[in-house]
């Protein structure tokens, strides 16, 4: 059989990986002894030698805390390498209104479709005068990356794809420990990792549970596994308006006794099938004429705004600044997130300069 684990495939895969991060410590070591590096990985892969190496495992407080492993250079390469194998495969069978770590999708994108959901339904409205008032649930899984199921994942992946080899690597990777079968490199105080609840930790969670945060296979297998909940959701429950980001996710457009039902439906799927729990503070029906918080923002037919917790942070991150070109790096970025937000205002007031000694 012919090998997927080719030299020309791996370099294919580098030159993914190092975009953005070219400039990276981790992405130079590894360039200085490119070839011999690919060369070393084609050859474990192919006597399936290959395992992962260690992690950088480190907190992040903003937007919420969070717990964040970074795989190796070398093993965000190998991720790449998977992820250009199994990605044409899944993508057919993708629903269109999943936009979580899809080429073409994106937050942005999940914001105008819902929008134009939106004014579909008070066209609707319109024309039918006297028309029932619309509602949308929306719903959250329970710490969703600490709780998906490894067999059930890998089992997923069995059933579309015949590739021994393939199967075997993202066996490997689906399986793979990265709190104790290495244990990662530190770069965050105890007391942040103290603040975590255990049940959105790696640490404590138990064998065959969790994916981490942070790798390109993780974002992609988490849609390998929630298109279970998608299908259902398009297919036995006939929502027609029904958009998905990550776990977070909204049927909008239907009648609060349907959406009750539906909720308790759903709610069951993925208990049942996915072993899954949805988060009992963030599930709710509410009628779409108050706005649906999504996505980062709040969002109206006619208009959209930023969430508070958004502005709150640019804010945070803004005053704490001390470094004139990281200060006008992170302006720079809220302003492109507030331009997709009808916020002309708060764009206006967060671009005045800011003077910065250049001691500091």
């Amino acid at each position: 059989m012919e090998t997927y684990f080719t030299y020309a495939n791996l370099y294919r895969a580098y030159l993914d990986c190092r975009k953005r991060k070219s400039n990276s410590l981790y992405c130079l070591q590894f360039n200085e002894r490119l070839e011999e590096n690919l060369l070393d990985l084609e050859k474990q892969l192919q006597a399936c030698t290959y395992r992962p190496g260690r992690s950088i495992a480190f907190i992040v407080q903003k937007p919420k805390i969070r717990e964040i492993f970074a795989a190796d250079f070398r093993d965000r390469v190998v991720h790449h390498l998977l992820y250009n194998y199994l990605s044409p495969i899944f993508e057919k069978t993708f629903i269109h209104d999943s936009y979580a770590c899809r080429r073409g999708k994106g937050t942005h994108r999940a914001r105008l479709r819902l929008q134009k959901f939106m004014v579909q339904i008070e066209r609707e409205r319109e024309r039918e005068s006297g028309a029932a008032r619309q509602y949308y649930l929306q719903m959250d899984i329970k710490s969703f990356f600490t709780s998906i199921d490894q067999q059930i994942l890998y089992d997923l992946i069995v059933k579309k794809v015949k590739n021994e080899e393939i199967l075997w690597l993202a066996k490997v990777i689906i399986f793979h420990d990265c709190a104790r079968d290495i244990p990662p490199k530190i770069q965050s105080s105890p007391s942040l990792f103290a603040q975590l609840p255990a049940d959105k930790s790696l640490f404590t969670a138990p064998r065959g549970k969790g994916l981490p945060i942070g790798n390109l296979t993780s974002q992609f297998f988490a849609n390998v596994y929630l298109d279970q909940l998608d299908q259902f959701v398009k297919h036995t429950l006939k929502a027609h308006r029904y958009i998905r980001y990550v776990d977070d996710f909204l049927i909008i457009g239907e009648d609060k006794t349907t959406l009750t039902l539906m909720r308790a439906q759903i709610a069951d799927f993925v208990a049942q099938k996915l072993i899954l729990t949805i988060h009992p503070k963030k599930q709710h029906i509410r009628p779409i004429a108050d706005g649906i918080d999504f996505v980062g923002f709040i969002i109206r037919s006619d208009y959209v705004l930023l969430r508070r917790r958004v502005v709150g942070e640019w804010r945070w991150r803004l005053r704490h600044c001390t470094n004139q070109y990281k200060y006008q790096q992170i302006a720079a970025s809220y302003n492109a997130q507030a331009a997709w937000a009808n916020s002309h205002t708060l764009i206006i007031s967060r671009t005045a300069r800011r003077q910065i000694s250049p001691d500091q």
